[in-house]
């Protein structure tokens, strides 16, 4: 008779830490009056021209940081660099998504005392980052047009996680058969509470109700 089988559920004590840590980050935060903003998105949807107008937008009323969040390279800190952006890289040496752990150390190095907004753009995928809570205040995904409107059925979780949805490229709607309700229909699903957001970074047309969203954010942080 085979003797019973211990089973250790490795992935609940790892959960947990993360989640303590992330708790952890909040607070910092908090204490500091900063706002995080984690960004996530697939590569090549925008992220950072979006947020380069967004920090553009916002600059003259608020303190802003970005940490930019990559396996390798330092292609976008050097964009928000040239553009005025206080900035550090954060390489997750070979892991796919930010985690609370990370966040807590990318902050502590930033030294990120007086900011208000502090941005994190992510790792550029749909699955590891939605499964890890860096400890973020806001979660924030963004969708490009070409990427198609079925994506909240073939990545449900990111939809779930993020706050706000933003629907990036309007400018390249005559090219692709892109369905606005459907889409729409497909995140509230999901998430009822989400804010969906539909601009193009490049033009900047639509881009002010995203904009006035996040500053209502902040100024109730």
């Amino acid at each position: 008779m085979a003797e019973k089988i211990k089973v250790i559920d490795v992935n609940v004590g790892i959960f947990d830490e993360n989640d303590r840590i992330a708790a952890e980050v909040r607070a910092m935060n908090k204490a500091n009056g900063s706002v995080l903003v984690n960004v996530m998105a697939s590569p090549g949807s925008g992220k950072t021209t979006t947020l380069l107008r967004t920090i553009s937008e916002l600059s003259k009323d608020y303190s802003i940081g970005v940490m930019e969040a990559d396996i390798d390279a330092v292609v976008d800190a050097e964009k928000m660099d040239a553009a005025g952006v206080r900035t550090v890289q954060v390489h997750t040496g070979g892991e796919c998504a930010m985690d609370a752990a990370m966040t807590k150390a990318a902050l502590e190095e930033f030294d990120a005392s007086g900011l208000d907004l502090i941005f994190l753009e992510n790792v550029g995928n749909l699955v590891c980052t939605a499964e890890q809570d860096t400890g973020a205040d806001i979660n924030v995904e963004i969708l490009s047009i070409p990427e198609g409107d079925d994506k909240p059925l073939k990545y449900p979780l990111m939809f779930t996680v993020c706050q706000a949805v933003l629907v990036n490229k309007t400018d390249t709607r005559r090219f692709f058969g892109f369905d606005d309700e459907a889409f729409v229909q497909r995140v509230h699903d999901l998430n009822p509470n989400a804010e969906l957001f539909f601009f193009s970074a490049k033009t900047g047309e639509g881009f002010d109700a995203w904009t006035d969203w996040l500053k209502e954010k902040v100024r109730n942080r």
